[in-house]
């Protein structure tokens, strides 16, 4: 009965088969018994969206929530695997806490309250334009009061074109990217 009942155990089949735990030996009833949480879910591959590397992933969804993201075995450039940050992804789109409408806090203001997109995207564009009047070098067609850092996701031909726009259509000449690679 004791011997029976220890055998249920992992670790001692694992003791007893001298095995190296990494078969059916490791399984528990409960683990032998357990589904994939993806197991029904359908499948986009996507990009991982953290740097420029492009890391392919698969994003399993279920009714229109993302059940799990994991790398993509069939990408070129990372053969199924995600840094920690890209394994991380998960997170991003699923947490508590993430951010999913506009919030504003006005100039010397300590409460935040939510704003229409359509308004923040106005109140960015007006405040862009009247930087840049304010800051405007006519000797040098250029301003220095408002400057651009691109993300690392941004490709070569997406960063060209951001600083054509900013350099020729707003005359910015403080642009950076953080995409180092």
């Amino acid at each position: 009965m004791l011997a029976e009942l220890l055998l249920k155990w992992p670790l001692i089949r694992q003791i007893v088969d001298r095995s190296d735990g990494t078969g059916e030996e490791a399984f528990s009833d409960r683990t032998r018994n357990l589904a994939r949480k993806n197991e029904d879910a359908e499948v986009a591959r996507s990009i991982c969206p953290y740097c420029g590397v492009g890391c392919g992933q698969l994003v399993y969804h279920r009714e229109g929530k993302v059940v799990s993201i994991e790398g993509d075995p069939q990408s070129p450039i990372s053969r199924g695997h995600l840094c920690p940050k890209g394994a991380a992804s998960f997170e991003l789109v699923t947490h508590g806490g993430r951010a999913t409408r506009v919030m504003y806090r006005a100039p010397k203001s300590r409460a935040w309250q939510a704003m229409d997109l359509e308004r923040a995207t106005e109140l960015v564009a007006q405040r862009v334009w009247e930087s840049r009047a304010r800051t405007w070098n006519a000797e040098h067609h250029h301003t220095t009061g408002i400057a651009h850092l691109g993300g690392a996701t941004l490709d070569i031909e997406e960063n060209y074109l951001i600083k054509k726009l900013f350099t020729a259509g707003l005359g910015m000449v403080c642009l950076s990217n953080q995409a180092r690679i």
